[in-house]
C-alpha cells in the first residue's frame, strides 16, 4: 500500500488536485468571484483524529463528508450561500495515499450537492491527522442571521429532529444496544451521525416565509441544542423557555431510550447540524408548516438571561440548561 511518505508533498498534491477546479487551483491563492452587494462570510473548523473522528466509527469518506458538512452548516447558520472551501491537512507519513483520496472523495460528495468546489489548501507533516477547513460564502447584508438578534417574544424554531447523531454514534460504539431497533431505524440513526446534512436548503424557504424583512437570530446545533439556545441567549441578552414535549426526537427513541436519555441526546448530544432560529410567531408558524419533517417551534425568547426547560404536563420540574452538560473541548 502506497503511503504519503512514499510520494511526498508534490506527489500527493498532484493526486488531490483532481478534486479541485483546474481553473482555480495552481497559484499561490485562489481567486473567487462574488456577487455585487453581497457580504463575504468566512468560517474555519478544525477536526482532529481521535477527537472528531476515528476509524472505529468513521470511514475516510464519512470523515470527509462530516468535515465539509460542519463548515457548510456554519454558513447556513449565517444565512450564507457557499462559494468554495480550502483544506489544510496535517498527516503522518505512514498514512496511506488511498486513505487521503477517500477523505477527499467524501468531502467532494457532500460539496457537490451545493455546487461548492475545493479551491485550495495546504499539506504539512503532522504526528496526528489534522483537518482544517475554511469555507467561504456570500449573503445579502439584509439577510444575515446573527446570534445577537433574538428579542423577547420570538418563537424558537428547530429545523429538524435532535439526538439522532448521538444515538448513531452510540450504536457504532456499542452495537449490542441495537437489540430493540429494526434495521431501518438502526441504519437511519447511524447515517445521521456519519452523513449529516447541512441545512442550506432551509434558506430559500426561510426567506419565502417572511412577508417583510425582519432580524432573525440563529445558529446551528452542531454542539447540541442546549448549547445553541444558550449561546443565542448570551449574545442577545435574553432568556428562553423550551417546552420538553415539543422538542422533536427520532421515532425510534419511543421504544428504545428512556425519556430522560432521549432528552439528553437531543439537548447535549450534538452534531445534528440543524438550525435553531428565533423569529416572530407568525413567520415561525409559516416556516414550520413549510418545512415539515421534524421542524417545530420548541419555545420562546423571554426576559432575563436564563434558558429553562419546562414540562407543560408538570411531570418534571423546571430545569436550567447549562453548557457544562454538553461537550467542551477543554472541560474536565
Amino acid at each position: 500500500m502506497t503511503k504519503v511518505k512514499d510520494i511526498g508533498e508534490q506527489g500527493l498534491l498532484e493526486k488531490l488536485q483532481r478534486f479541485c477546479p483546474s481553473e482555480i487551483v495552481g497559484d499561490d491563492a485562489a481567486v473567487l468571484v462574488t456577487t455585487p452587494e453581497q457580504s463575504l462570510v468566512v468560517t474555519t473548523d478544525m477536526l482532529i483524529d481521535g477527537v472528531h473522528f476515528s476509524n472505529a466509527t468513521t470511514s475516510p469518506e464519512d470523515a470527509g463528508w462530516r468535515a465539509a458538512a460542519a463548515n457548510l452548516s456554519d454558513l447556513a447558520a449565517m444565512g450564507a450561500t457557499p462559494i468554495g472551501i480550502t483544506v489544510g491537512l496535517g498527516l503522518p507519513g505512514e498514512v496511506s495515499v488511498s486513505w487521503v483520496e477517500r477523505l477527499y472523495q467524501g468531502m467532494t460528495e457532500c460539496l457537490q450537492q451545493y455546487n461548492t468546489p475545493i479551491v485550495g489548501g495546504d499539506l504539512v507533516r503532522s504526528p496526528i491527522i489534522t483537518l482544517a477547513i475554511t469555507a467561504f460564502g456570500q449573503v445579502d447584508p439584509n439577510l444575515i442571521i446573527r446570534r445577537s438578534a433574538a428579542v423577547v417574544g420570538n418563537a424558537i424554531v428547530v429545523t429538524g429532529i435532535h439526538g439522532a447523531s448521538r444515538a448513531g454514534l452510540e450504536l457504532l460504539l456499542h452495537p449490542e444496544l441495537a437489540q430493540n431497533l429494526n434495521d431501518e431505524e438502526k441504519t437511519a440513526l447511524i447515517h445521521a451521525h456519519q452523513r449529516p446534512q447541512p441545512r442550506l436548503d432551509i434558506l430559500p424557504i426561510l426567506w419565502q416565509s417572511l412577508q417583510y424583512p425582519i432580524a432573525i437570530a440563529g445558529m446551528d446545533s452542531s454542539d447540541g441544542l442546549a448549547d445553541a439556545v444558550i449561546q443565542i441567549c448570551r449574545a442577545s441578552g435574553v432568556g428562553a423557555i423550551l417546552e420538553r414535549e415539543q422538542i422533536p426526537l427520532p421515532a425510534a427513541f419511543d421504544h428504545w431510550l428512556t425519556p430522560e436519555q432521549a432528552l439528553k441526546y437531543a439537548l447535549y448530544g450534538g452534531e445534528d447540524f440543524e438550525l435553531v432560529l428565533c423569529l416572530p410567531q407568525e413567520p415561525a408558524d409559516r416556516l414550520v408548516q413549510q418545512l415539515g419533517h421534524g421542524a417545530a417551534i420548541i419555545g420562546k425568547i423571554t426576559p432575563g438571561t436564563t434558558a429553562i426547560l419546562h414540562d407543560q404536563q408538570k411531570k418534571f420540574p423546571d430545569q436550567v440548561l447549562h453548557l457544562s452538560q454538553g461537550f467542551q473541548h477543554f472541560g474536565q
